[in-house]
């Protein structure tokens, strides 16, 4: 088992790599426009997960998926030659749920921000139930005593 500065490297470094060869060598058409968010390499570094979101339709999205599947050997291959360990990872490509679940979030405080915004003119066009001021007061126990 690696350690895990070791670890966080490898990630780094093929995180590096894979950017650089999806911006400047791999001309897949089908390639949409790719960022890869993050990298995971288990401790014995024999497998790395890259985590990747394109920005575009759904379409696009599996277009994209499928040119990273058929390009994975050569990525699989410069990742090897860019870590120079004695054995390079296999790599396997996952598109990443966060921009689906910041998307969700977004919409749940945006709900949130509108109820709000009504119970707050329902409060501003309410009136109290009773008096304005329901606490008894000494002066209004003495008024009402003196009638």
């Amino acid at each position: 088992m690696a350690d895990q500065n070791r670890q966080r490297k490898v990630a780094d470094r093929i995180k590096q790599t894979v950017a650089s060869l999806l911006e400047r060598r791999i001309k897949d058409p089908r390639l949409g426009f790719v960022t890869i968010t993050d990298v995971r390499v288990t401790g014995d570094l024999q497998h790395a997960t890259i985590f990747y979101t394109v920005l575009g339709s759904e379409n696009e999205a599996k277009d994209t998926a499928k040119a990273l599947e058929s390009a994975k050997g050569l990525i699989r291959s410069q990742v090897g030659k860019a870590l120079g360990i004695r054995l390079t990872p296999t790599i396997e490509f996952q598109a990443d749920a966060l921009p689906q679940s910041a998307a969700q979030l977004e919409e749940a405080l945006m709900r949130a921000r509108e109820a709000d915004e009504r119970i707050a003119e329902q409060a501003r066009s309410s009136k109290y139930a009773g008096d304005a001021d329901p606490y008894k007061r000494s002066e209004d126990l003495e008024e009402r005593d003196a009638q």
